[in-house]
């Protein structure tokens, strides 16, 4: 190569010797690392398709998307992570930098008084102006692997905003669906408290009258002053879930205007997928791919810093100056050769230190990949699961409120004690809470569904740089 003519008889020996520490094959990730998913899930899957972006309109609820809007756009978890992926790209940048040569220059000056042989003064001006130029030739890409290792961890930068942007909707889309469910949970204890002071003024009534004794209308009495600790509670619960979400959207705590009630809001469509396509499908998972795609970089960095540096160096200047008839060019032109001979250890300590690093990532993107098998799988068993369980308790509840009718009835006809209608309101209060609860649990355990099959994601959404594949 051209460079070699302006290498010294030490510096080739110096090269020469280097090259017999050349490291040896990389070792390879541990292969209890490696993932195979499984074949189907353990919960059978009708027909379908993959997530769709914009899932969370598939609950038919304005309000709640409007909602969604707002917390994507200032949600502050987001903006931090956008501006982590920033900065993640000006360490690429300077990582890039480091392969193209660098070109600097001076213009040093001097006006001097001086005195002639004969004792007259005179002033001199001298200038020389220089350019100067150095390049690391990169023989063994030590710099392109860190460049590539920068490149890398952009690109999971971005899927980590991604995830936070998904978890953010997530988020999001559950916290409505509580606050719709503790809507109607205050309602129901508001009805239920109505009913109950009917009951308290009936038993008062019979016990004036002598058609009851104190303990009908005591137990009356308890009883409306149980449910009405429910309302102030269901209060303050709703105070704070608006506030949580006004919090997701960046905003001060405050009201969170309402769309469906939860009985209207509809369950979108069981997204479809094998496990193998989830793999590809949640930026999660794309993210500890590419922290491992950087850990590789950076130990091939690490390893070819134990090989020799080469860089060339040059400079070009012109001497200008009034004692002179005409300028002077000067110039230089160099190499020099960094090579380790000997340093206790260090090159091979930092090595296996990146590979430690290296193995770690594989490892985390093994429990990355376990962790979102199995929160698919549970929710997918959710939704067989809950939806069964809601329509048990819809008919328990259809049950509970026959049986305080009849209750009711015999009461007032003398047929029966308080006792009997008492057991009824409860079972009918309890089935009620229930039977929301179980509602809810059905539509957040969608969500969850969405956010575990990645919810629309693709890697074609990670912008800026294309995607970088492990070899």
């Amino acid at each position: 190569m051209p460079f070699l003519t302006a290498l010294t008889p030490a510096g080739l020996m110096v090269l020469t010797l280097a090259g017999c520490t050349l490291p040896g094959t990389r070792i390879a990730a541990p292969p209890s690392a490696a993932i195979v998913p499984p074949p189907v899930w353990r919960t059978a899957l009708h027909p379908g398709g993959p997530a769709a972006a914009g899932w969370w309109q598939a609950f038919g609820d304005p309000a709640l998307s409007e909602l969604i809007e707002q917390a994507l756009a200032a949600n502050v978890d987001v903006q931090i992570a956008a501006s982590r992926v920033e900065e993640a790209r000006a360490a690429m940048a300077l990582s890039r930098a480091q392969l193209l040569p660098e070109v600097g220059g001076v213009l040093p000056g001097a006006r001097d008084q001086m005195l002639s042989p004969f004792g007259a003064p005179y002033q001199q001006f001298d200038a020389a102006p220089t350019l100067t130029a150095s390049y690391d030739l990169d023989l063994f890409g030590r710099l392109r692997n860190a460049s590539r290792a920068a490149r890398a961890q952009v690109l999971a930068s971005q899927a980590a905003r991604d995830t936070v942007r998904l978890a953010t909707i997530a988020s999001t889309a559950s916290g409505y669906i509580t606050l719709r469910a503790l809507d109607q949970r205050l309602a129901i204890a508001q009805a239920t408290l109505a009913s109950r002071a009917d009951a308290q003024r009936i038993a008062r009534r019979r016990f004036e009258t002598g058609y009851s004794s104190r303990l009908e209308y005591r137990q009356a009495q308890a009883e409306y002053e149980a449910t009405a600790q429910l309302v102030p509670a269901a209060e303050l619960a709703i105070s704070r879930q608006e506030d949580a979400l006004s919090l997701l959207t960046g905003r001060a705590p405050g009201p969170i205007r309402r769309g469906l009630p939860l009985g209207r809001l509809m369950a979108p469509a069981i997204p479809d997928g094998l496990p193998a396509d989830m793999l590809r499908r949640r930026p999660d998972l794309y993210q500890a791919e590419q922290a491992l795609v950087a850990a590789d970089r950076s130990l091939d960095s690490q390893r070819a810093a134990m090989l020799p540096d080469v860089s060339l160096t040059g400079s070009v200047g012109v001497v200008l100056s009034t004692a002179l008839a005409d300028p002077v060019a000067l110039y230089s032109l160099g190499a020099s050769v960094l090579a380790p001979i000997f340093d206790g250890g260090r090159l091979r300590a930092k090595e296996s230190a990146a590979t430690a690093r290296r193995d770690q990532a594989a490892f985390a993107y093994a429990r990355a990949a376990l962790v979102a098998f199995r929160e698919v799988d549970d929710a997918l068993a959710g939704v067989r699961r809950i939806e069964q369980q809601a329509n048990d308790l819809a008919l328990q509840t259809d049950a509970a409120r026959g049986a305080l009718q009849n209750a009711a009835n015999r009461y007032r006809a003398g047929y029966s004690a308080y006792l009997e209608q008492l057991d009824a309101q409860r079972s009918l209060l309890t089935a009620e809470l229930a039977l929301v609860q179980t509602r809810t649990d059905r539509l957040t355990n969608y969500v969850a569904l969405y956010q575990a099959m990645g919810g629309g994601w693709t890697a074609d959404d990670v912008a800026g740089v294309g995607r970088s594949h492990r070899h």
